[in-house]
């Protein structure tokens, strides 16, 4: 988008704020689409980005649903979402989560434990119906190359492969689960084709010796997923190209060997991150101590994962100065919030030109684990609104919150009297 755009929405929308490229994300999930095998469906991960209008035009271009609560659950088929193109992941399901599952008829669910499908099975008898579940396997090793591996450790996440490959009689034991195939998730933000190759033929091999060992049919395999994008100085993207040339051969074997077999890529970060831009205006500008600091209306209360997280080195998610040409030598700024703590900086040292007040600064890639990953609600500020651009219409998808909002699931109580007595007994 054009400064002139920027400018534009931030005029009508205010900021700080969210905006989605809608020909990104729909362009993205067709090319992965178009790349990748035919037979491998792309479920997209809500927890990256639960807007419903951005899961809305992702499932128009071919996403089904990967969702992880209630609320994900009705996002999902709330924005049109077929039940068999849904499934629910989670260490921790509530039965009434799994309730609504069963009762919408999803696909499957993905049982994380063993006394999990044992809650399933009850849960399904009651409801009289026969409940799908992928078993999620935590594998004994896992290959390398994921920013963030997620099996292969001791873990919260599945059944360790130990386990599962001794489950001979779970099928006969809970009538009343269809135990359908396995769930492998073995880690996330890989950049390297080579790895998520690798990463495949270890998820399908082990789904191929679950099926051996305990007879468990191979309905459908979840590969999981882990595309990366690049947001930091010396990655690159992911090379879809060289992806497509080593895992398409992979997958083609083994649907040749399994040709009913559903096959299943979660992508979240992959199919949002690039399309989001969060844009915040500068309030204040000051030098402190030879540095130089740009307050501005957004922070890290909107996008903790710009900051790093989780990460041991923290660096910069890639900013730039949206709504002007640059008129000055690049040089270090410190990029701060509103918030009254010294966390609150979004960027350090980011080589911008010379800012203004006024000025809006956009942190790029920033469409996914935004909002859905940073706490909102700190100080009291609320969430920013959220627009889609599709086509060149701005959609307003999400309201900005305001102290109304905050304040009405609150409940004041009175305490005047109480303390009047106590006084008095004083």
């Amino acid at each position: 988008m054009s400064i002139q755009n920027f400018r534009e929405l931030a005029d009508e929308f205010g900021t700080p704020l969210y905006v989605y490229d809608g020909d990104e994300l729909a362009g993205g999930l067709r090319e992965l689409r178009a790349k990748l095998h035919p037979a491998l469906e792309v479920f997209f991960s809500l927890k990256s980005n639960p807007n419903i209008s951005v899961f809305a035009l992702l499932r128009a271009n071919g996403a089904r649903a990967e969702v992880s609560s209630l609320v994900e659950l009705r996002t999902a088929l709330t924005a049109g979402a077929s039940p068999e193109d849904v499934i629910f992941l989670g260490p921790g399901k509530s039965d009434r989560e799994l309730e609504a599952c069963i009762a919408a008829g999803i696909y499957a669910i993905v049982a994380e434990s063993v006394d999990e499908v044992g809650r399933i099975d009850r849960l399904a008898a009651e409801h009289a119906v026969r409940q799908r579940v992928l078993l999620r396997v935590n594998p004994a090793t896992t290959p390398g190359g994921s920013r963030l591996t997620m099996g292969g450790k001791p873990r919260q996440f599945g059944i360790d492969e130990a386990v599962v490959l001794t489950l001979r009689d779970l099928p006969t034991e809970h009538p009343h689960v269809d135990i359908a195939g396995v769930h492998v998730y073995l880690g996330t933000r890989i950049l390297d084709a080579d790895t998520v190759v690798a990463n495949t033929k270890y998820v399908l091999d082990l789904a191929e010796r679950v099926a051996r060992e305990t007879g468990i049919p191979l309905d459908a395999v979840d590969i999981g997923g882990g595309l990366g994008v690049a947001y930091f100085d010396g990655e690159h993207d992911l090379d879809l190209d060289a992806l497509a040339a080593g895992l398409n051969p992979v997958l083609a074997e083994f649907v040749e060997n399994h040709p009913g077999t559903r096959l299943m890529l979660e992508s979240g970060r992959f199919l949002t991150a690039k399309s989001g831009t969060y844009v915040m205006g500068v309030r204040y500008v000051k030098e402190s101590m030879g540095e130089r600091f740009a307050v501005t209306d957004g922070g890290t209360h909107h996008h903790m994962a710009a900051v790093g997280i989780g990460s041991f080195v923290k660096r910069n998610f890639p900013v730039a100065l949206l709504d002007r040409a640059a008129d000055g030598p690049v040089g270090p700024w410190h990029l701060s919030g509103p918030l009254c703590t010294p966390n609150d900086t979004i960027a350090k040292n980011a080589a911008l030109p010379p800012l203004r007040v006024g000025d809006l600064i956009g942190v790029l890639r920033s469409g996914a684990y935004g909002p859905t990953a940073s706490p909102g609600l700190f100080l009291g500020h609320g969430f920013p609104a959220e627009v889609l651009v599709h086509h060149g219409t701005p959609h307003l998808v999400r309201s900005r919150d305001t102290p109304e909002d905050l304040l009405r699931p609150q409940h004041l109580h009175d305490f005047s009297d109480h303390d009047e007595r106590l006084r008095a007994e004083l």
